[in-house]
C-alpha cells in the first residue's frame, strides 16, 4: 500500500475525473488524501479516500486589490504544504489546473504527475491554437495557413513560462527552460479518448489512458414513452444560464420523430426568461444520470464539456455539440474531426438549426458506426485501472 495525494480544481469537470482516479488508486489498497473544493467532501470519503479542503481564493483582480500574476498559487502552495507533510505521501497528482500541489510536493522532494481531464492542450507545429474550435488542417497549405500563428503562439508560451518562472522563484524552486512547465514530464495522465487526439510525436512521459468517469448518487428517471430515437439535453452545469440551448432543443424537435428527455442540471429557469412549451414528446427534469440514460438515449444535444461529451461517446450516443466557451469549442471540433458527432455554432442555438443537427445525428449510419467503435474501445480499456498503474510505476 501506498499514499497518494490527489489535487483538483472544483469545477466538475477537473473535480470528477480526480475522483474517479482517486477512487481506482483506493479500490487498489492505496492509501489516498483528495483534495479540492468542500462541496465534494461527501462524496470523496463516500469513495473511501480521505478529504482535504483545497484553498478557495479569488484569482481574478478585483477593484480592492488587483492580485499580481500566480499570487494566488504561492498563497494555495503555502496552505497546501502541511496538509503534505499530514498526509505523507509518496506521490502527488496534480490536476492541470491545480499548481499548488504539485509545486508543494517538488518542495518536499516528491515525484508529482498531471491529470489532464481532456484533450491535451499542448500544441504542435501546424496546429491551430488550441480552444479555438478550429480542426486540424487535411492539407499543406493548411498547415502553412495556421503555421503563421506559431509565432503569436510561441509569444504566449514565453509570457506562461516567465510568470510560472516568477512563482517558482517565489516558493524558492529553480526556472525551468521549457514551456508547459505546470504540466509533469515525469507522468501526465491524458483523460480523454485517443480517437480525439491529434497525432504527433510522444510527449515525454505522456500516457492518454482514456477517459475517468464519475458521478453523483442519482435516482432513477422515467423516460419518454415510445420506441423512437431518445434524445438526451444535457446542458452545461456552468454555462447558458438562460437556457437558450435547452429551450432551442425541446421547441425545435416537437414535431420531430424523437423522443427528448431534456435536464436543467438543478438550475431551474429564469423568472425574466422568455416561456416555451413542453410538447408530448419531451420530458422536462431537473436532474438525469447520465450512466441510467445515455446507455438507452441514441443523440446526446450538449455544449460540450469534456465530460459530457466523452461519456456519449462511452455510451456509443452521437454528440450534438453545441459549445457555449472555454475548451468546449476544441472538444466540438475534435469531435467533428474524428467523425464521432455534430458541431454547430454556437450563434446558431436556435430551434431550426438544433432540429437539423438532430436529424444528421440520428440519419447519418457512418456516425452512429464511429460513436459505437469509441464505445467498444471504452469497454475493453478501463481508464481508471491503466491511470492507476502508472501512478503505481511512477511510485517504484
Amino acid at each position: 500500500m501506498s499514499r497518494v495525494f490527489v489535487g483538483a480544481f472544483g469545477d466538475p469537470g477537473h473535480a470528477f475525473p480526480a475522483i474517479a482516479l482517486g477512487k481506482a488508486l483506493a479500490a487498489r489498497g492505496h492509501d489516498v488524501t483528495l483534495q479540492t473544493w468542500t462541496r465534494w467532501a461527501e462524496h470523496v470519503e463516500r469513495e473511501g479516500m480521505r478529504f482535504a479542503p483545497a484553498p478557495e481564493y479569488q484569482v481574478f483582480p478585483t477593484m480592492e486589490r488587483p492580485l499580481k500574476p500566480y499570487e494566488a498559487v504561492v498563497r494555495a502552495t503555502a496552505d497546501t504544504l502541511p496538509q503534505l507533510e499530514e498526509a505523507r505521501p509518496e506521490v502527488v497528482v496534480a490536476d492541470i489546473l491545480t499548481l499548488a500541489p504539485a509545486l508543494a510536493g517538488e518542495k518536499l522532494g516528491l515525484p508529482v504527475a498531471t491529470l489532464i481531464p481532456h484533450v491535451d492542450p499542448r500544441g504542435a507545429p501546424g496546429f491551430p491554437p488550441y480552444s479555438m474550435g478550429a480542426r486540424l488542417p487535411r492539407t499543406a497549405l493548411g498547415r502553412r495557413v495556421w503555421g503563421q500563428l506559431d509565432r503569436l503562439v510561441q509569444r504566449g508560451l514565453v509570457l506562461g513560462r516567465g510568470e510560472l518562472n516568477e512563482t517558482r522563484a517565489r516558493l524558492g524552486l529553480p526556472a525551468l527552460e521549457r514551456f508547459h512547465g505546470g504540466i509533469s514530464e515525469q507522468l501526465a495522465l491524458v483523460a480523454t479518448f485517443p480517437q480525439l487526439e491529434y497525432p504527433r510525436p510522444p510527449l515525454p512521459g505522456t500516457h492518454v489512458v482514456g477517459p475517468l468517469p464519475w458521478e453523483q448518487p442519482y435516482e432513477d428517471v422515467a423516460l419518454p414513452p415510445g420506441d423512437a430515437p431518445l434524445v438526451l439535453v444535457a446542458p452545461s452545469t456552468v454555462q447558458d444560464p438562460t437556457h437558450r440551448l435547452l429551450r432551442a432543443a425541446v421547441t425545435g424537435l416537437a414535431d420531430s420523430p424523437v423522443r427528448v428527455l431534456a435536464a436543467l442540471n438543478r438550475r431551474p429557469l429564469p423568472e425574466d426568461a422568455q416561456p416555451f412549451a413542453v410538447p408530448r414528446n419531451a420530458r422536462l427534469v431537473d436532474w438525469v444520470s447520465y450512466t441510467q440514460t445515455m446507455a438507452a438515449a441514441d443523440v446526446v444535444v450538449c455544449h460540450g464539456g469534456h465530460g459530457t461529451v466523452v461519456r456519449a461517446l462511452a455510451a456509443g450516443c452521437v454528440p450534438v455539440v453545441v459549445p457555449a466557451g472555454g475548451d468546449m469549442n476544441e472538444n466540438a471540433a475534435r469531435v467533428a474531426w474524428a467523425g464521432a458527432g455534430v458541431r454547430l455554432p454556437r450563434r446558431w442555438a436556435d430551434p431550426t438549426p438544433v432540429r437539423l443537427a438532430v436529424a444528421r445525428a440520428v440519419d447519418d449510419p457512418r456516425l452512429a458506426a464511429r460513436a459505437r467503435e469509441l464505445a467498444a474501445w471504452a469497454e475493453s480499456h478501463d481508464g481508471g485501472a491503466q491511470a492507476a498503474e502508472l501512478v503505481e510505476c511512477l511510485i517504484g
